[in-house]
């Protein structure tokens, strides 16, 4: 199998809040370096690493830095990570929206772009008229586009307003329509950017069943960039995972998956300041198996919540509890365990499976059951059920279907 796609110590500087060089000197000083004597940019140097949740130390920072990984044709890879962690930069340089600042990229074959999905269409024109122009701007021939036309259509699912003014469409029907332009390419790589967030839970599948033929039944190369893990689980055969512009970890896509779920490491920890009280909790927090706070579980494993108990003098009948709430803040269960003396450090383990992928809270109690208030969280520490693509998440499409998978015995 050959290389579709190859990745060269490739890097990306950007100036903060500068378009140019900022003063004539500096532009010029960059082109004689450059362009004259051959040289590196004099500005690479002071650049910072890409972590946006701490205050910039350089003007400059480093969207991606020493990117090195290949792609073999046919294969579907799944770019990961964080808002912020380079994905869409390293997409728009393979797409020669923007040139890299260090490095080379080679690739075999027609790209197809699918980054901004509908960029470019004309409010004031048809579906049908953007169709064509679209295309063109995609690269396809007039005599493509004749010959695609009504599948174009039929995939977009807005054969009923193609030939209504795109300013009366929604912003989904728009996506619907740019998608089915581009995935009616014919090119050898193909890749998306989380354009399928917009649409519904019937186009997300059509589009990727759509992706899927491309890639198996045409032996086309995919590059996918989405939050989704379900998506990327159900799409990808391997995985890159990019951490502050950086590739954290490379392989196959559940491995990758789960690298992503355990980095996420957060800052989401309660620690109560009643510390002169009798007892009081100390520390809550999810954990992952290495024992370091999460906020993300994968669907598939069990939710491990971690309660540390401060003791200046043990109360009879202590009990620690904990309520989970949905996303709107409404308790879904509470759940109650009364403390031994001798273990005040304890984990609610809920299993694996059960909760439905999306948002809730946690919101834990110390008290002596209808009796004496010891300490509450006054926060709600939040959680969130990450779809991981198991068999269960295709028919979640939306809270509708409710919040548990419940064992039920059929017969």
């Amino acid at each position: 199998m050959s290389t579709a796609i190859e990745f060269n110590n490739i890097s990306k500087l950007y100036r903060l809040g500068y378009v140019t060089g900022g003063t004539l000197r500096n532009d010029l000083q960059r082109w004689w370096q450059m362009s004259v004597l051959g040289k590196e940019d004099p500005f690479l140097k002071v650049g910072s690493v890409n972590d946006r949740s701490t205050a910039a130390d350089s003007e400059y920072v480093w969207a991606l830095k020493d990117i090195n990984f290949k792609v073999e044709q046919g294969d579907v890879v799944g770019i990961i990570g964080k808002n912020g962690a380079g994905k869409s930069t390293l997409l728009k340089l393979l797409s020669k929206v923007t040139g890299p600042t260090t490095g080379e990229i080679r690739a075999r074959g027609r790209i197809a772009s699918l980054l901004e999905v509908g960029t470019g269409f004309n409010g004031e024109m048809t579906g049908r008229e953007n169709i064509y122009m679209n295309g063109a701007i995609l690269g396809m021939t007039k005599k493509e586009i004749d010959g695609n036309i009504d599948e174009i259509v039929d995939f977009s699912g807005c054969e009923r307003y193609i030939d209504t003014p795109v300013k009366r469409y929604s912003s989904g029907m728009t996506v619907r329509l740019g998608f089915a332009v581009a995935a009616h390419l014919d090119p050898e790589i193909l890749v998306v950017d989380e354009v399928l967030a917009v649409g519904d839970a019937e186009f997300q599948k059509k589009a990727i069943g759509k992706m899927q033929d491309v890639s198996q039944g045409e032996g086309r190369t995919v590059l996918f960039v989405s939050h989704n893990m379900g998506s990327i689980a159900q799409l990808c055969k391997s995985g890159v995972l990019l951490s502050q512009g950086q590739v954290a970890f490379m392989g196959g896509v559940r491995d990758c998956i789960s690298r992503y779920i355990s980095d996420g490491a957060t800052d989401e920890v309660f620690a109560s300041k009643n510390v002169e009280n009798d007892m009081f909790l100390k520390r809550v927090f999810v954990e992952n198996p290495q024992g370091l706070p999460i906020s993300d579980v994968a669907y598939d494993d069990a939710v491990r919540i971690k309660f540390e108990i401060g003791c200046n003098r043990m109360v009879e009948d202590a009990t620690l509890s904990f309520t989970l709430f949905d996303y709107h803040q409404v308790p879904l269960f509470t759940n109650h365990h009364l403390l031994d003396p001798g273990h005040l450090e304890v984990t609610a383990v809920i299993p694996s499976d059960l909760l439905l992928p999306g948002n809730y809270f946690i919101k834990p109690i110390l008290h002596v059951p209808n009796v004496r208030m010891l300490d509450i969280c006054d926060v709600f520490l939040p959680l969130t059920i990450t779809d991981t693509g198991s068999d269960h998440t295709k028919y979640v499409s939306n809270k509708e279907l409710g919040f548990f998978n419940m064992p039920v015995a059929w017969s």
